[in-house]
């Protein structure tokens, strides 16, 4: 029995900590909308099964707030479109192969006008279950009317039960990614040590270059936390938060292209020194030091992009400075041995400086100060984009929040915008 009732208690516990995957809530909140937008068209339309509205519920409710608003009126958009067209066909003929290809070709034209972006299938759907019902007229406005059910059930399904934010989910995604990378240096630096066969340094050439589509599902998840942020209430500094999630990752993708080129380098150097060590033991161990320490910095980096309390992102900050100063004192006697080992035997003296190039241009990418110049400048870019846009609403929004003389931007304002995020 003990053994019964701690399995049914891991499995809940489980069950608990997946609500927070957004598969998991997209499933259950699609559900309960779909649900409750069949029992409210059941009151409404004279459809015996108006299957209509949980279909359309089922396709506006989204994981995210802004893409429900923005689905649900374009979603609306293609099904009114689809059954007016629907009507005007049923005026003048029949259903028949050619006046079903006819309003297959007007509704796909159509909807390319009407914009509704992915939904233009819809258009043509919705004008073909209609023409091939009896009673078009009525049949067609119970679909307008159990459509409008759907998405008006579906956005008020997101407006009262808010999604979840995404930004922990994005942000232990670029963690993830972080940790990625930091492996993948220590294995590289583990090979500079002893003599590497070209087959195993093509192996980690091959690891460095599956990073791209590492990188891409965590700008997909990226994307989904941003919309969780806009037009979302329990959100104050949705903008911030975007800023700080996309430039970091922008950061580790950068690092991530150069890692890469770090792994050609190491299986140049493979391919010219085979049956012997890559460098000389004292050179290789400096190496693998300072690719630990850029390993480190990789991942403090990426902690302190995904803090959000100022107390762990001084923390963060705090440890990060401690990693860049460490791995540019591990660079500087790296390179000085390099140096002395070049002067003695210049064999392959160009891939040296490549690697030690490669490694400044993370560490540089890495630094604070380089950081919160990027962080500067995409609030620039966004404001004089709002700006530009929308020249009244800007002016009146900064009215209204009592904005006067642009931020200081010497080295503490930058401090003071960089830490506000979190």
């Amino acid at each position: 029995m003990p053994d019964a009732r701690t399995a049914l208690s891991t499995r809940v516990r489980a069950l608990l900590a997946r609500r927070r995957d957004p598969v998991v809530a997209q499933t259950l909140r699609s559900t309960a909308a779909a649900t409750i937008a069949y029992v409210v068209a059941l009151q409404l339309s004279s459809e015996p099964a108006p299957l209509t509205a949980p279909l359309t519920a089922l396709l506006v409710v989204q994981v995210t707030l802004y893409s429900t608003l923005t689905t649900g009126v374009r979603r609306v958009n293609s099904v009114v479109v689809g059954v007016l067209i629907a009507i005007g066909f049923s005026v003048l003929v029949g259903l028949s192969w050619w006046s079903l290809g006819l309003i297959i070709l007007a509704s796909l034209v159509v909807g390319r006008f009407v914009r509704v972006d992915e939904f233009v299938p819809e258009v043509a759907i919705s004008a073909m279950l209609v023409l091939g019902v009896t009673q078009v007229a009525d049949t067609a406005w119970d679909r307008v009317l159990e459509t409008l059910i759907g998405a008006v059930v579906g956005l008020l399904f997101n407006v009262l039960f808010v999604p979840p934010v995404w930004v922990e989910t994005a942000g232990d995604s670029i963690e993830d990614l972080a940790r990625r990378m930091r492996r993948l240096l220590l294995g590289i630096g583990d090979e500079l040590t002893r003599e590497t066969p070209v087959e195993r340094a093509a192996e980690r050439l091959h690891e460095a270059r599956r990073l791209d589509n590492e990188v891409a599902d965590v700008d997909a998840a990226l994307r989904q936390a941003e919309d969780s942020l806009r037009l979302n209430p329990r959100v104050k500094e949705g903008l911030l938060h975007r800023i700080v999630l996309r430039t970091g990752l922008d950061t580790l993708e950068i690092c991530a292209v150069v890692l890469r080129v770090i792994a050609r380098t190491i299986t140049d150097l493979a391919k010219e020194r085979k049956d012997e060590a890559l460098f000389p033991h004292e050179v290789g161990v400096a190496l693998q030091e300072l690719l630990a320490h850029v390993a480190d910095t990789l991942v403090s980096f990426a902690v302190l992009v995904t803090t959000r309390t100022s107390e762990s992102a001084d923390a963060a900050e705090e440890r990060l400075t401690g990693e860049l100063a460490a791995a540019r004192a591990s660079r500087d006697t790296a390179a000085d041995l390099l140096l002395e080992g070049v002067q003695r035997l210049p064999r392959q003296w160009q891939l040296h400086g490549a690697l030690l190039t490669e490694i400044d241009r993370i560490l540089d990418e890495l630094d604070l100060d380089h950081r919160s110049r990027r962080l500067m400048e995409e609030l620039d870019r966004h404001t004089r984009e709002q700006r530009e846009r929308r020249p009244r609403v800007f002016a009146l929004g900064e009215r209204a929040r009592g904005r006067g003389s642009p931020p200081d931007r010497d080295g503490s304002g930058r401090q003071q915008t960089d830490r506000s995020h979190r």
